[in-house]
């Protein structure tokens, strides 16, 4: 089930932004380096001219295209304004890639059904705050990774350990296949306390859908089950808290 090695999508590459706002902050940030600007041929008046001249002091080449092509390029047809941007992820790339490194990272938390933009992007800034070694986000069955969740981020989405698959059961596949035990964060008997497991240094987390949870498919690849115990009467967290208790446990074991 491993992708091809030979050519990587630019949806690897790039966090594409849209809507004027977004963009004109995007060209504005000298911490970031932005590839293109792509303006709708539609785009007239001031604030079409505003972007051009903040892509031209960026040095930032601004391509014309049609107002559908921008449309399907932002995948989001409500709220592009007519322009978006390729921004450069330095640490984003393929997952196989990162398992193809000589020495390849330790542990890493898999996305499984995220679709609330929000929990999406708070995740990416609570795991790379924790300094785990990627977050694997599929392309299918997850939030895209668009200005909400570059906004949910506090903009630390650019620069998140992304690691980018199919699907989160051909990630579980891949990484089972590398030596990774993969484990599942949910309830019930058969989960282990995270606070007592015995977690080797090669591991993935899974963290489910907001609704349903770990799939099916992935749960059956689990090595095993983790839980977060909540003596108090709450039955379960947001799957972002739950992220950030994971993580900080990780960085609480590593020190």
């Amino acid at each position: 089930m491993r992708e091809s090695n030979s050519a990587v999508s630019p949806k690897d590459r790039f966090l594409t932004v849209y809507g004027r706002k977004p963009v004109l902050e995007a060209l504005a940030d000298p911490a970031l380096e932005v590839d293109k600007v792509i303006l709708a041929d539609t785009a007239r008046g001031p604030a079409a001219t505003e972007i051009q001249r903040a892509a031209k002091a960026a040095g930032v080449p601004v391509q014309r295209a049609s107002a559908h092509r921008v449309k399907v390029l932002a995948g989001n047809g409500k709220q592009d304004q007519g322009v978006l941007a390729d921004v450069v992820a330095p640490r984003m790339r393929p997952l196989h890639a990162a398992l193809d490194d000589r020495v390849p990272p330790g542990r890493l938390l898999l996305l499984d059904g995220i679709t609330t933009p929000a929990n999406v992007g708070m995740i990416l800034r609570t795991a790379t705050a924790a300094g785990v070694g990627g977050i694997v986000v599929p392309r299918r069955g997850v939030a895209a990774l668009d200005p909400l969740v570059v906004k949910a981020s506090a903009g630390v989405a650019f620069r998140a350990p992304v690691l980018r698959c199919g699907s989160a059961d051909e990630a579980a596949t891949l990484l089972t296949e590398a030596g990774y035990a993969v484990y599942a964060l949910g309830t019930g008997r058969r989960a282990t306390s995270i606070f007592d497991a015995s977690l080797p240094e090669r591991a993935v987390f899974v963290l489910g859908g907001e609704t349903g949870g770990v799939s099916e498919a992935v749960g059956e690849l689990a090595t095993g089950w983790l839980s977060i115990p909540m003596p108090g009467e709450v039955e379960s967290l947001n799957v972002s808290a739950a992220a950030a208790v994971l993580c900080f446990e990780l960085v609480r074991r590593s020190r």
